[in-house]
């Protein structure tokens, strides 16, 4: 789940740790800094797949600190927040590098959105392209919709097509059940349904089952992952 881990940048620390609470809850790797020059020391020194900055800090401010992550990693998702919320501000945020910007007070669901929506754009420009995937002997033809594993056809359903899909262009990687939600279903992971589970299930009896070796693997707690190696 390498595309879950957020730095915030705020001042004010009470906002600070409800945002972390709130991230952490819905399945988010969070670390805080409460200035600029502490936030850059921790970009610099982490792996981080989105920046939450505020705008006014101590030390370097936001507008600075974005436009010094934004060099170092020109593709960073970088979401603003601020109680600055005049026209002008938001285009000197969105000069500095910002990708989105949200005004204070604002709604958590918002914010969520917000981060899912760069995440997941994210992750399709860093996914493979290609219409032939393999994974060990497993292989998929995006265009034909065929599957093979070695010599043996297997006939996959739609949904369950795009969900093998996902996990092979994912390849080796773990991937959370509210990713699958997003980027399979396209909606808000609900921790009160099993229908991901149920398709896994779907899908590892075609493509597992009668077979020795195994693909298709659980990871309790963080969420499936396809391996080749």
């Amino acid at each position: 789940m390498e595309e879950r881990k957020i730095l915030i940048v705020e001042d004010e620390e009470k906002i600070a740790d409800t945002l972390k609470v709130g991230l952490v809850e819905n399945g988010y790797a969070v670390e805080v800094a409460y200035n600029g020059n502490v936030g850059l020391k921790m970009f610099n020194n982490g792996n981080y797949n989105l920046v939450i900055l505020d705008i006014n800090l101590p030390g370097l401010n936001g507008y600075e600190l974005c436009k010094m992550i934004r060099d170092k990693q020109p593709g960073m998702p970088i979401i603003m927040l601020t109680a600055l919320g005049s026209l002008d501000d938001k285009i000197e945020g969105y000069d500095a590098g910002a990708d989105d910007y949200l005004v204070k007070p604002f709604q958590f669901k918002e914010l969520l959105m917000k981060i899912r929506v760069l995440l997941k754009h994210t992750m399709q420009q860093n996914l493979p392209v290609g219409n032939v995937l393999r994974a060990a002997d497993l292989m998929m033809n995006v265009d034909t919709k065929e599957v093979k594993r070695g010599d043996t056809a297997i006939n996959l359903t739609a949904k369950e097509f795009q969900l093998l899909e996902y996990l092979m262009r994912n390849k080796n990687k773990v991937v959370a059940r509210s990713d699958i939600a997003i980027n399979v279903w396209d909606i808000d992971f609900d921790t009160n349904t099993n229908v991901i589970d149920v398709y896994i299930s779907y899908v590892r009896n075609k493509v597992d089952k009668k077979f020795e070796e195994k693909l298709i693997h659980t990871y309790v707690g963080m969420g499936y992952i396809l391996k080749d190696k």
